[in-house]
């Protein structure tokens, strides 16, 4: 299974993207704000301390809306921009993960060359990947987890976001690998060669640099020989003899190749 991602290193480089100067200081409104009152005309500045106060108590939600209610009643305002960002990281906090997406999405929508851009592609990325299930469930999620992480790499290869989105896409690219094996091993276990053998080779492929490559190789190499084409499960073999010279896999195919095939 993939890494959970809720790590505190990835937390401090979101709350650390949305430090806001506090340019606001002067701007009164001491009283605390009120769960049921976050429709309640009000200027800018005493809104947006609002907001920011609730983020900074971690009542998530609540700062969520607030900040919607910065970019409703003050469209025009420098700091509705801000507030859409403020409000994408706090569903992001509270795991509101759709509206993070339509949030961030929404900023890069009105906002698309703006210098934050790239944080919000990465917020998108972030609440995908936070969403990942485990290999027995659909994969779709995942798969936009890929499409996303891929886009802050594609974009803005230099930026700060870029080398934490790698790191996740190698472990989406392992998880999604991991579902491939375990589709391939069931068809295996019903004795449907061919479709194992299919996807061993979609692992071999396309996910060549992650865990699962020797066992692919290995899986392919039985497919292969179950199939009776003892040439092809040669040539798997010597992959992975070649690749992975000292690892159990190869042992294993080694091993199956004299037992089997040993004129092959």
């Amino acid at each position: 299974m993939t890494q959970r991602p809720s790590s505190r290193a990835t937390t401090r480089m979101l709350a650390a993207a949305l430090v806001i100067t506090p340019l606001l200081a002067a701007c009164g409104g001491g009283a605390g704000v009120k769960k049921d009152t976050s429709y309640v005309a009000r200027d800018v500045n005493t809104l947006y301390r609002a907001a920011q106060d609730r983020l900074d108590r971690q009542q998530y939600r609540i700062a969520a809306a607030l900040f919607d209610e910065v970019e409703r009643q003050h469209p025009y305002s420098p700091w509705a921009r801000r507030a859409q960002l403020m409000s994408a990281f706090s569903y992001y906090m509270d795991r509101e993960y759709t509206p993070a997406i339509e949030a961030a999405q929404r900023f890069l929508a009105i906002h698309p060359g703006n210098k934050d851009a790239p944080y919000a592609f990465y917020l998108i990325g972030l609440s995908y990947y936070e969403q990942i299930s485990d290999v027995t469930r659909d994969q779709k999620i995942t798969e936009q987890a890929k499409a996303a992480l891929g886009e802050v790499i594609r974009r803005y290869p230099d930026s700060r976001y870029a080398a934490d989105a790698r790191l996740k896409l190698d472990l989406v690219e392992d998880h999604l690998a991991g579902k491939e094996m375990e589709i391939g091993r069931f068809y295996q276990r019903s004795s449907n060669w061919l479709a194992a053998s299919i996807r061993f080779r979609e692992v071999v492929d396309k996910f060549q640099t992650t865990s699962h490559t020797p066992e692919a190789l290995y899986r392919l190499t039985e497919s292969y020989l179950a199939l009776g084409i003892p040439e092809e499960a040669k040539k798997s073999a010597a992959v992975l003899g070649a690749n992975y010279p000292g690892n159990e896999w190869y042992e294993r195919a080694y091993k199956l190749m004299q037992r089997y095939a040993p004129d092959a």
